[in-house]
């Protein structure tokens, strides 16, 4: 490739056509393909990385709370009442196109927020729009942005995305402004057909309490729940320990140490 060439896909950012270009230029075997081979490989590099610029995009708007999670590398021991079959039905994401919902419920520590962030990010790969919140957070920025007139800003951009993955919902109860809130982005969504995705500890029986409005409550998780898919983690906390050393132990090594 002449240099006026290379100059000339780099002013265009079809860096990937040129890089695939000189690979093939110092591969010998490469001269042995037509022309029209040898154009399809340049072409299919340029398309690969716009994909995956696209997709690392996504990713990072999504603001996903664990974003290196991935349903490949779920983790089925029986004991966490964790299925393959129920993951691969929703693998596709045909659920988000349907504006389904989803549910992740379990005891702390069971791997909640990485499902949720797994199907965040398969979302993303496939090309949704996907926006992640703490759900105690957010609603209180919805507070916030009350009073600072952002509040018409932030509930589009809580509608906008295709997926909204809500974290540690039910936390604590919720007045009754927070409540307002929380059933304006719901009702929102559930009319543009937009899928939400929730994680939290409270069994979904037991939702109408964190909410101070009986009513409201109802229409909230009318909303949420009926067409929602479930998934309810069991097993210990997987999160990591910290092994203490006994305390003569310490001793024996701060008295080396002097």
């Amino acid at each position: 490739m002449n240099y006026q060439t290379a100059e000339q896909l780099t002013a265009m950012k079809l860096n990937a056509m040129r890089l695939e270009y000189a690979r093939q230029d110092e591969f010998p075997a490469s001269q042995d393909l037509s022309f029209d081979d040898r154009l399809a490989m340049i072409v299919t590099a340029q398309f690969n990385a716009k994909i995956k610029a696209k997709t690392n995009r996504l990713i990072r708007l999504a603001n996903l709370r664990e974003p290196t999670a991935c349903l490949e590398s779920l983790d089925f021991d029986p004991i966490r009442k964790l299925k393959k079959s129920d993951v691969a039905k929703l693998y596709d994401c045909q659920w988000i196109s349907n504006g389904n919902n989803l549910i992740i419920t379990g005891a702390t520590g069971v791997g909640k927020t990485y499902l949720l962030s797994a199907f965040g990010r398969e979302a993303c790969t496939r090309g949704f729009t996907v926006r992640c919140y703490r759900t105690p957070r957010l609603l209180t920025d919805l507070t916030i942005a009350r009073g600072d007139g952002s509040y018409n800003k932030l509930m589009q951009d809580l509608v906008k995305p295709h997926l909204l993955l809500l974290d540690d919902f039910g936390m604590k109860q919720l007045d009754l402004v927070m409540t307002q809130d929380f059933l304006e982005v719901i009702e929102e969504r559930y009319h543009k057909h937009k899928s939400v995705a929730i994680s939290a500890q409270l069994p979904v029986k037991n939702w109408i309490s964190v909410f101070k409005d009986q009513t409201i409550a109802d229409a909230v998780l009318d909303r949420i729940v009926r067409n929602a898919y479930r998934f309810d983690l069991k097993g210990p906390s997987r999160r990591p320990t910290i092994e203490h050393m006994p305390a003569d132990a310490g001793d024996d090594n701060a008295a080396t140490n002097e």
